[in-house]
């Protein structure tokens, strides 16, 4: 029989659970519902596992998405099954398959739908991630390095909406150190999975982390980035808001396109023409791109973009599809 795994410390455990208990407070009631967690068999993930156990012993299932882009992936899965057969943790391993395209972009979407559908079959009432500070703030300065605007530099939330699902989506560890969970998962005697990603620097944000791991706390406070990420979502949550406002008053349709009035803002403005394009073109628009749009308008000049021909007006400015060429035949 297995030895049994130490679990974490009494003030660890009452850590988490307050976290949780503030993010996803339905988790408090009775019959207490059951909590899904996503494991990887990194450090992260364990101690997530680890410290959910503690604090919800009967009241947690986990899974393992293996997307089959390593060969040490499947045994990764089944090492992260035995930990949960030792903890008395139901566990399941998804395999998924990734349509062509982008990898990572496709790997998130895949895996988002495998954990939705196992929570489905299980009757789970949310799904926990590991996402933590140091990844929240490494995530906010590669985009500030990149000249990121505010939708681009809003961290992830607390407490999110599983994609194209309705479960909520929890991230109780933002306020927690990837040391702190590497420290739990020690304490356990185990031995966290080392993806050799992690330390390939040809990766930003691997660059990143090993700058980022040489700087002192007194000069970079990376709880302190991480939560300025949660405001700049807070921020961004605000905006979309404002823009919906925006286009229900001063957007209306004319004919094939659609005539815009705009009253607000420039970062709201933005995000109008932004949806405008979407509505008409079918296609996302890069903030450059929009940005160049913006300043012809306002400057009076026709300007297109996309598929899309944007004219001034007197008192706005007019959206319409391009009109085809017609080659003639030889």
């Amino acid at each position: 029989m297995s030895a049994e795994i130490p679990g974490p410390d009494a003030a660890l455990t009452a850590r988490l659970a307050g976290d949780l208990a503030r993010i996803w407070p339905e988790g408090t009631r009775e019959p207490a519902p059951k909590l899904a967690v996503a494991v990887s068999g990194g450090a992260d993930s364990l101690g997530l596992l680890l410290l959910a156990h503690a604090v919800r012993p009967r009241g947690i299932e986990a899974a393992t998405v293996d997307h089959g882009l390593r060969a040490e992936s499947a045994d990764e899965a089944e090492g992260v099954a035995e930990v949960c057969g030792r903890l008395g943790v139901p566990h399941v391993t998804l395999r998924v398959t990734l349509a062509e395209g982008n990898l990572q972009a496709e790997a998130r979407h895949a895996r988002y739908a495998a954990l939705a559908e196992w929570m489905t079959s299980r009757s789970l009432a949310a799904l926990a991630t590991a996402h933590h500070a140091d990844d929240q703030a490494e995530t906010l300065l590669m985009r500030l390095n990149r000249a990121g605007g505010v939708a681009g530099l809003a961290g992830v939330r607390e407490r999110g909406r599983v994609p194209s699902a309705d479960w909520p989506l929890l991230r109780p560890l933002l306020g927690w150190r990837r040391a702190d969970l590497a420290a739990v998962v020690a304490a356990a005697g185990l031995i966290a999975v080392d993806d050799p990603s992690n330390a390939n620097d040809r990766f930003e944000r691997v660059r990143m982390r090993q700058a980022l791991a040489g700087t002192s706390p007194d000069w970079l406070d990376i709880p302190a980035i991480a939560a300025s990420a949660g405001h700049l979502a807070d921020a961004d949550a605000a905006l979309d808001w404002a823009a919906a406002r925006e286009w229900s008053e001063a957007v209306n349709p004319e004919g094939l396109g659609l005539i815009y009035r705009p009253r607000a803002p420039r970062a709201i403005v933005l995000r109008v023409l932004a949806r405008i394009v979407r509505q008409l073109d079918g296609e996302d628009a890069r903030g450059q791109a929009l940005a160049r749009l913006f300043e012809s308008l306002v400057a009076r000049q026709p300007a297109s973009i996309g598929g899309l021909v944007a004219r001034p007006l007197p008192d706005g400015w007019s959206f319409m599809k391009a009109p085809q060429r017609h080659t003639k035949k030889r």
